[in-house]
């Protein structure tokens, strides 16, 4: 791990903390510090990221009606658009991980999703929503002017991709919730024929779904 205030994270960022403590938890998984990690943030985030995501997507498409700016929004704040964001400025030098975690893998992705939603909740926090607008804005520009990107979530990816092979559908089982009412964490199992089924994780049960039916995709792509 880089220590991010040295390692120049703030210049990536646009942004100086005043609490630098605050991006250190941002940047800290729960497998490595369940007392101190990033999860809180990271549904915080998540809804920072949503709201400035959709004011853009408002203002950019004035022709398209709630349906098609609700799947944009969707395709803009899911995992892989975070996780995207979070390669570009090179997050995982600097994340606090246990030794099997920064293996990367598979994980690699969803982890990097997570931590990217806890520093936008964290530039939230410590210098308001002109921070995390500016950060977002800058960082999610080229999703935002793709007028031609694909929309669809990996649910719908993954029902079409089953449609087109047989009449059996993904099956989604939820195999355990955690933490506390205001921060709970998902777990649930994805399953297609023919592919060993897949967990994915959330803050809520769509989340978790969504993450293990991308994961399934991947899988389905190799």
């Amino acid at each position: 791990m880089t220590d991010p205030v040295s390692g120049g994270l703030a210049a990536k960022l646009g942004y100086t903390f005043h609490d630098e403590a605050l991006l250190k938890r941002a940047l800290t998984h729960a497998g490595a510090d369940s007392a101190c990690s990033n999860e809180r943030l990271e549904f915080l985030g998540d809804r920072v990221l949503a709201l400035v995501v959709s004011e853009n997507l408002y203002r950019l498409y004035p022709g398209e009606d709630e349906g098609a700016l609700t799947r944009r929004v969707h395709a803009l704040v899911r995992w892989e658009a975070c996780a995207r964001v979070a390669e570009d400025i090179g997050l995982w030098e600097y994340l606090v991980l246990t030794r099997s975690e920064s293996a990367g893998g598979r994980a690699r992705g969803p982890i990097m999703g997570s931590a990217c939603e806890a520093v936008i909740a964290a530039l939230y926090l410590d210098g308001g929503m002109a921070a995390a607008r500016a950060f977002i804005e800058r960082m999610w520009e080229p999703m935002f002017a793709d007028a031609s990107a694909d929309t669809r979530d990996a649910k719908t990816l993954l029902q079409e991709w089953a449609q087109a092979r047989g009449p059996a559908a993904p099956i989604y089982t939820l195999k355990t919730q955690t933490g506390p009412d205001h921060a709970p964490r998902f777990v649930v199992e994805a399953r297609v024929v023919g592919f060993a089924p897949i967990t994915g994780e959330g803050g809520s049960k769509r989340q978790a779904e969504q993450d293990a039916a991308a994961k399934l995709l991947a899988v389905i792509a190799q």
